[in-house]
């Protein structure tokens, strides 16, 4: 299975919660790096939710809860050095348990879509829960993005983060096997923010894990993201049916509204892809090393955006479905394209396609991954 090529350092679990003031600061004036764990709310059933709050050295904030372990808020500097959220959400529990289109979310047993539910495997036929139209989508009706995760805090020299682990059980969602399952959200003080997954299993399955954040490098809220320039490294994508599902072809970006291997604003020709952009790209890299993925560049906060990642793919999720029915942080409402998503992963409905990269994960085996954000500004 994925061997992670990326190493951050040896990470040292501690063993008790962790309080600092967020407005201590070092000798140089720098904001001293912590981890802030917090009650967030608590579910239907009672249960607690945990909230921790990562910021480094340059005051960038990530926040994590334990349901769905999900990025709740990423505040980046601008290029005057202003902090902004840029990530889409609420600001409470409830809008999560109520109404999430998988904001912040961490997405599995398997991310993206699945052809009417059903694959096959070892000769056994399986049948997921069909959550989008005929086909099974991000992990089912009750995905890893509605569950409760065990979360403690983690620092490194360097970093400082939150470790989360689930036990999906055999036949969640129809999948086979108890899955064990670890995320891992670090802050660097060089402002990148690195999400870490691992999995072991007792029984072939497939999985496919990703991070579903809709960004807006502008800040949440503040209009559309038709003017991000974006580039992709691909030179390939999947090409997709009515329902979204690829169709199994292989096809070149090359003299098409697809191509983002130079840099091209997202609403350039985003009327030339019918519904928008929901499609996965084939990353220019070798299987399972850590590469370019995307660079996204806002013109008006100077925010730029790089993703590095494992993964051989990458959903680029123009916020198609977004239409003003959603009033999140702030009041703020979100309307049509008024965030994007870039989710590296791999590529969707593959365990119905052979000739796309496996995804099957074998009892002994280790699943590995990690994808890296990095931000910057100009």
């Amino acid at each position: 299975m994925k061997k992670m090529m990326y190493s951050v350092g040896l990470m040292i679990l501690l063993t008790a919660p962790i309080f600092f003031s967020c407005q201590k600061r070092t000798e140089n004036g720098k904001v001293e790096m912590n981890v802030k764990k917090e009650l967030f709310g608590k579910t239907s059933d009672g249960t607690a939710i945990e909230l921790f709050t990562l910021t480094n050295y340059n005051g960038m904030k990530a926040r994590i809860m334990t349901y769905g372990a999900i990025l709740v808020s990423l505040e980046v500097p601008d290029r005057n050095g202003k902090l902004a959220d840029i990530t889409l959400g609420y600001d409470d529990l409830a809008g999560y348990l109520k109404n999430n289109p998988y904001f912040g979310a961490t997405v599995g047993r398997y991310a993206n879509r699945i052809a009417k539910g059903r694959f096959t495997l070892n000769g056994v036929k399986y049948q997921l829960a069909q959550n989008d139209g005929e086909n099974h989508l991000h992990g089912g009706v009750k995905g890893f993005d509605k569950v409760v995760w065990k979360g403690e805090p983690v620092k490194e020299a360097n970093t400082v983060g939150v470790k989360l682990t689930y036990l999906n059980k055999d036949g969640e969602e129809g999948y086979p096997g108890n899955l064990s399952c670890t995320v891992v959200y670090k802050l660097t003080n060089e402002n990148a923010l690195i999400i870490s997954y691992e999995a072991t299993t007792d029984k072939a399955t497939p999985i496919n894990l990703t991070h579903h954040s809709y960004f807006n490098l502008a800040g949440q809220g503040n209009g559309d993201i038709l003017n991000h320039k974006l580039m992709i490294n691909a030179d390939k994508y999947t090409p997709v049916d009515a329902g979204l599902i690829p169709t199994g072809e292989i096809r070149s970006v090359k003299n098409t509204p697809m191509d983002f291997t130079t840099p091209q604003t997202i609403g350039s020709r985003i009327a030339e892809v019918k519904g928008g952009y929901d499609h996965n790209y084939i990353i220019n890299k070798k299987a399972d090393e850590m590469g370019l993925v995307a660079r996204v560049f806002e013109p008006t906060s100077g925010r730029v955006m790089e993703i590095y990642s494992t993964e051989p793919g990458v959903q680029f999720y123009s916020g198609n479905f977004l239409d003003g029915s959603i009033t999140g942080k702030s009041g703020k409402v979100y309307r049509k394209y008024y965030g994007f998503c870039l989710e590296p992963q791999h590529f969707p409905d593959s365990p119905n396609k052979p000739q796309f990269p496996s995804v099957i994960l074998n009892p002994g085996e280790k699943f590995e991954s990690e994808s890296i954000y990095k931000f910057y500004t100009k």
